[in-house]
């Protein structure tokens, strides 16, 4: 049966280099194909790795946002109770695993610029001391995760 289509393939006037190269090009046809399908695969997977690692950050901020609500009602029960060692080691270990997760509380003190990307203003107070425009009390402390701001310090500026 192979002999009578390579007959009629002769008498079609097709040679045996001609169907060679024939079956070449579709050999590269095909791979070319495959490895077109294996690259895309592969920025699939790295796409993916990338959006499952994006997702993991952000459920990341949302749980340490919702810790540092406890933290500061530990700092405010600290200032209320005065001098309580089982809160102070409480806080501590909370600060810990904080810190662990790369939670860093923004540094500012009196007398600091204002910065709109790290303060959150809330009001402006008389203030002899500091110059206006300049930070004058922190109403509560300021997070952040990797650079990224969660929650800015908020701060009174001096008028």
């Amino acid at each position: 049966m192979e002999e009578d289509q390579q007959k009629e393939k002769l008498d079609a006037g097709e040679k045996p280099a001609d169907e060679l190269e024939n079956l070449k090009k579709e050999r590269d046809e095909y791979l070319n194909g495959w490895k077109r399908a294996k690259a895309d695969l592969i920025n699939y997977q790295k796409d993916e790795s990338k959006r499952f690692a994006e997702m993991a950050a952000y459920a990341k901020e949302v749980i340490l946002g919702d810790l540092i609500m406890i933290l500061d009602s530990f700092e405010l029960a600290l200032m209320a109770e005065g001098n309580n060692e089982g809160l102070e080691r409480i806080k501590s270990q909370l600060e810990d695993v904080l810190k662990r997760h790369n939670l860093e509380k923004i540094k500012v003190s009196k007398g600091n610029e204002f910065n709109p990307e790290l303060h959150e203003s809330i009001g402006e107070q008389e203030d002899k001391d500091t110059e206006p425009g300049k930070i004058s009390a922190v109403v509560s402390s300021g997070y952040k995760i990797n650079n990224k701001v969660i929650r800015p310090v908020r701060v009174k500026l001096s008028k």
